[in-house]
């Protein structure tokens, strides 16, 4: 156990080091290749047998091992997560994003967070496992993926399109943006597991109109109709809908600090809890937000079309109403191209979450376990078209005053050694665990 809390920093700081910008062109080459070598060779290294495969664009590089299980008719556990990360521009941070340096008790780079801290560890314990000779009470799948920055088309959506058989058996699944602490009250700690996450519908928006010369009199401008469009869709608040997972997070936390929920009002729950109020408070509805806006190629001509993107974000069974509603906003004149990737949801409930309060309490004694709904998507999108049950949980023991849903794709992304290694350390105990898992 020892060595793999001693390997844990140096694999972070070796794979942010190593480049996986995804520019989020899913036709194009990737960049994860390097990183997916580095991975199978350290699992190479121990005794595995590693299959590394790519998409049809290359340089997306995948890679799965399996450790055999006691009782291979047992439903095996998905542990993964991608390689790839979003881009970082090097003058916006006080180190280089891809420098994975040590400093002031954090390893710092685009990734740190999201999610090459929690693949050092998922990698750190693989090895531990192997090299002790254990045996887990069930298969176990460790995944390390391509393209999730992008929408998992040439990772793990690709996976398991054209390689379901790499994740045969699998039921269950661990993985990002949960299991990191949030410290309420008198310093009581409770610990994050995700057990939904909103679906996602990628918009490209389209108005047309008349092409001309801008001095002259206009009545059909694509520039003005998709402006008064997206202003419309900026002031529109969707219907606030109390799903379980919120309820069950803001009713935990209302133990946890004597403060009383009224569910007849969750926002003012949610505007207590911090900097944690932001990924919450964007749970409570669905949210539309445009991220881009073309149009136009020249300052005295006026364009035919006009084009914006809309990065929007629905609960979980809300697709259908959440289309209605957004063409409402928008009116006919707006063309409306989807990318859609429904929700995610399970229940808080079963073995592995029994295992993962067993594994957090023992390292973190009097701590809770609390689910929550993330507001954004990973690539339990994909793996739920197999049937898998999907718990966000890559444990980190964090500072109270860190703003961590504020690393993730920010500026200065970085990740507290103290907390790789006590993820490592629940990671090992919950891989262990009977087989009551």
């Amino acid at each position: 156990m020892t060595d793999a809390v001693d390997e844990v920093v140096g694999f972070a700081g070796d794979l942010i080091r190593i480049d996986t910008t995804n520019a989020s062109d899913s036709g194009g080459p990737g960049t994860e290749r390097p990183a997916a070598e580095y991975v199978a060779e350290k699992l190479t290294e121990v005794g595995y047998e590693v299959t590394y495969v790519e998409s049809g664009a290359p340089g997306r590089g995948n890679v799965i091992a399996r450790l055999a299980g006691a009782d291979p008719s047992r439903g095996a556990l998905l542990v993964h997560g991608h390689l790839d990360v979003v881009p970082a521009d090097p003058a916006e941070w006080s180190v280089h994003p891809f420098s994975g340096e040590v400093r002031d008790g954090f390893v710092w780079g685009r990734g740190a967070v999201d999610m090459k801290g929690t693949l050092a560890m998922n990698l750190a314990v693989a090895r531990q496992l192997r090299r002790d000779g254990v045996v887990p009470s069930r298969d176990l799948i460790f995944a390390f993926v391509a393209d999730e920055e992008a929408g998992g088309f040439n990772g793990a959506r690709w996976l398991i399109e054209n390689r379901p058989d790499l994740f045969e058996g699998a039921t269950e699944a661990i993985s990002e943006v949960g299991g990191f602490s949030v410290t309420v009250g008198d310093g009581a700690r409770a610990y994050l597991v995700e057990t939904a996450e909103k679906g996602v519908a990628w918009l490209r928006l389209t108005a047309r109109g008349t092409a001309g010369h801008g001095s002259l009199l206009h009545d059909d401008n694509a520039v003005a109709k998709l402006a008064a469009a997206i202003t419309r869709l900026d002031r529109h608040t969707f219907p606030l809908i109390l799903t379980d997972p919120v309820r069950e997070l803001l009713e935990g936390f209302a133990e946890m600090t004597g403060v009383p929920f009224d569910p007849d009002d969750p926002e003012a729950a949610v505007a207590r809890l911090g900097h944690l109020s932001r990924l919450v408070g964007a749970t409570l509805r669905d949210t539309a937000t445009v991220t881009m806006f073309e149009a136009g190629y020249k300052g005295n001509v006026v364009p035919s079309t006009a084009r914006a993107t809309v990065d929007g974000r629905m609960l979980p069974g809300r697709e259908a109403a959440f289309e209605a509603e957004l063409a409402a906003v928008l009116g006919s004149e707006i063309e409306q191209n989807y990318l859609h990737m429904p929700g995610v949801s399970t229940t808080f409930d079963g073995s592995l979450v029994d295992a993962m309060a067993a594994a957090i309490g023992a390292e973190d004694p009097g701590a809770r376990l609390l689910p929550y709904m993330l507001s954004a998507g990973t690539d339990a999108k994909s793996f739920q078209r197999l049937g898998i049950r999907h718990f966000g949980f890559s444990p980190l023991r964090l500072p109270p005053d860190l703003d961590f849903t504020s690393l993730f794709h920010g500026v200065d992304e970085r990740v507290p050694i103290d907390g790789l290694r006590f993820g490592v350390r629940v990671l090992d105990r919950l891989l262990r665990a009977p087989s009551t898992l």
